[in-house]
């Protein structure tokens, strides 16, 4: 079995640390690929980081993923609550999938509240700022681990 984490990030997170800090904090992309980094570091497992505003680019790397990594870990932003296709591509993807969010959608805007993407999903993280990337790749490494 791979041991590699995808990370997916979606639109927009590019912007992090300066885009809306009352909602999304200060650290940057760079600081979350960094995290994320230590964190597959101290779990054994190597990760893909991603970051596009295309949906197709993403739904190409879900399924360039399919059979040739351990786990998913998937914050798809804007296109949380839009994205069909995305869901489609998740559908078809064959280990665990986490979705993570920064911020608690739950507490915002009515409209971001649906989740395509957890309709796919193993597990979601939702609100507890970029540490929830860790939480998920430390899931997905046991996951993996149970996986063989």
């Amino acid at each position: 079995m791979p041991d590699t984490i995808l990370i997916i990030n979606g639109p927009n997170l590019d912007m992090l640390g300066t885009r809306q800090p009352e909602v999304y904090g200060h650290d940057t992309l760079a600081d979350v690929e960094a995290l994320c980094q230590r964190i597959a570091g101290e779990e054994s497992v190597d990760m893909d980081f991603r970051q596009s505003d295309s949906e197709a680019e993403i739904m190409g790397w879900i399924k360039q993923g399919r059979g040739m990594t351990a786990g998913l870990l998937i914050n798809p932003a804007g296109f949380t609550s839009t994205s069909i296709a995305i869901l489609d591509s998740l559908l078809i993807y064959d280990a665990p999938i986490i979705e993570v969010h920064i911020s608690p959608l739950f507490r915002r805007d009515e409209f971001r509240h649906l989740s395509y993407v957890s309709k796919a999903a193993t597990a979601k993280i939702e609100g507890f700022g970029v540490r929830g990337y860790e939480f998920a790749i430390r899931k997905l490494a046991e996951l993996a681990r149970a996986r063989g």
